[in-house]
């Protein structure tokens, strides 16, 4: 499962929904909850996070959040198209083989850290 977290742009969530992948939006049932929270959910579905905050980075790595899988999404102004193929494989790899990971993306590069 996809959850998406507040900050995303639906741009994304409409994206994978037209792609026919189940999904859970932290905005649309449960907006303002804290990343911890988020973490809990995400672990709860067995899913992948996918989020635009530096935060959960932070929680992860410096706080030993551990049996979560987060998609960190980095990039200046809306650059959909440059990101969007990249975007679909990395989240089509992942529901092939659902391991514990970070994966970021940005304008020119992915970058997968198995946890």
């Amino acid at each position: 499962m996809i959850v998406f977290d507040e900050n995303v742009e639906e741009y994304w969530i409409q994206l994978i929904d037209k792609k026919g992948y189940d999904y859970f939006s932290i905005r649309k049932h449960c907006c303002g909850i804290s990343d911890r929270e988020v973490i809990d959910i995400v672990r709860s579905k067995k899913g992948l996070l996918i989020t635009e905050d530096k935060d959960f980075g932070e929680l992860l790595f410096s706080h030993g959040i551990e049996k979560v899988s987060v998609l960190f999404m980095r990039y200046d102004q809306p650059q959909y198209s440059q990101i969007e193929n990249v975007f679909l494989k990395c989240i089509e790899d992942y529901l092939k083989n659902p391991e514990l990971c970070f994966i970021t993306i940005s304008k020119n590069k992915v970058r997968n850290r198995k946890m």
